[in-house]
């Protein structure tokens, strides 16, 4: 595989993360359907990505998105505002005062504790960018002179919302390359948004065709078997044991098929209970492995945690740091982010690299 391409530095965004905005409801400690307030996050698994490249690491990002224009859709403007990432392109749709054409998607989520997973229910059919279509975004005039941007990024959720934005991706993907704009996909298999369109039949259709536009491709064991169709082979359905040696035959064997792919990388969870997790991840760049090997963390609140790991991981990368860093750095960040609520960071770089070199969580001051 060749090298990350280092685009030059004078673009405007140094990344672009192109799919849903959703407004979060979170219960607390409590459950959804036992629940008398929530709180209020946004979040997205691509928007999550540009949201901690700039909180975090300082980049510049934007999000190519689309909000219904209500009370609703503002607010999560306001969140993406509070957020520090650019709304410039973001598209309003007319709202029709009930929803039935257009609407913004919500996201209730529940933490989990010990034996009790982590639990989502979302409500999202109809909203404003599962209605976008190719032409809508112009690609060549974000891309080109005067706008432009060092990185893509997008994946598999913002692909299964509709037929249209699975086209909208690859039309963005194309416009990125002319641009020598290094392209991420973060698979994120969602079984609720393909099945009642063709359940993992169609997103390997759908999928395939879009990793071959690919520079970059992130996933975990579940994403690489749904959305490709390449297994993992000697895993429990558990997990509770993952031979590494079998991750590494996985991600070659996703290279062999896919050559246009620089850099595979995929996140290592073993979920001991819903608050303590074995956290790691396994590269695959340049015929190379790169293994940051599991460790216990303690789970806060794990959405979200896949997200952080893509948006450290790019930051090295951009960055122009080692792989080695930039994959350190995706563990470390995600590791972070699960020890706070909502889907996004609160980390800072400095708190990533302290926990790169295995600092200690005493206190400080």
């Amino acid at each position: 595989m060749d090298k990350i391409l280092v685009p030059d530095t004078s673009r405007r965004w140094d990344c672009v993360s192109l799919g849903e905005v959703m407004l979060r409801l979170d219960p607390g400690d409590g459950r959804i359907h036992t629940a008398r307030h929530f709180d209020v996050w946004e979040g997205g698994g691509e928007y999550n990505v540009a949201r901690g490249l700039r909180r975090c690491f300082g980049l510049r990002t934007a999000v190519a998105t689309a909000l219904a224009e209500n009370p609703v859709g503002r607010l999560v403007e306001d969140l993406i505002l509070q957020g520090g990432v650019d709304t410039a392109l973001v598209q309003w749709m007319p709202y029709d005062g009930v929803g039935r054409t257009v609407r913004n998607g919500l996201n209730f989520t529940e933490r989990g504790f010990g034996i009790r997973a982590a639990a989502g229910c979302s409500d999202r059919g109809q909203t404003a960018i599962s209605q976008v279509k190719p032409g809508d975004f112009n690609w060549p005039l974000i891309f080109g002179m005067g706008n432009g941007t060092k990185w893509l990024h997008t994946g598999g959720i913002f692909a299964a919302l509709s037929p249209s934005t699975a086209e909208v991706a690859a039309e963005a993907m194309d416009s990125a390359r002319a641009a020598s704009a290094p392209i991420s996909y973060d698979l994120n298999f969602r079984d609720s948004l393909w099945k009642s369109i063709g359940g993992k039949i169609k997103a390997q259709e759908v999928n395939r065709e879009l990793v071959r536009k690919v520079d970059v491709l992130l996933g975990n064991e579940e994403d690489f078997s749904a959305m490709l169709g390449v297994h993992l082979k000697g895993v429990s359905e558990d997990f509770a044991e993952l031979p590494i040696a079998a991750y590494e035959q996985m991600l070659r064997d996703v290279a062999a098929a896919y050559p246009n792919l620089k850099l595979i990388a995929t996140t290592l969870r073993t979920a001991h209970t819903a608050t303590r997790n074995a956290w790691g991840a396994i590269a695959l760049h340049q015929d190379k492995i790169v293994h940051v090997p599991q460790r216990d963390i303690e789970i806060y609140d794990r959405v979200g945690g896949g997200d952080s790991f893509a948006s450290g991981l790019i930051y090295g990368l951009v960055a122009g740091k080692p792989i080695e860093y930039a994959v350190q750095c995706g563990v470390a960040h995600g590791a972070l982010a699960m020890t706070t609520p909502g889907d996004t960071s609160m980390a800072t770089l400095a708190e990533v690299e302290r926990a790169m070199k295995g600092g200690s969580a005493r206190i400080a001051r």
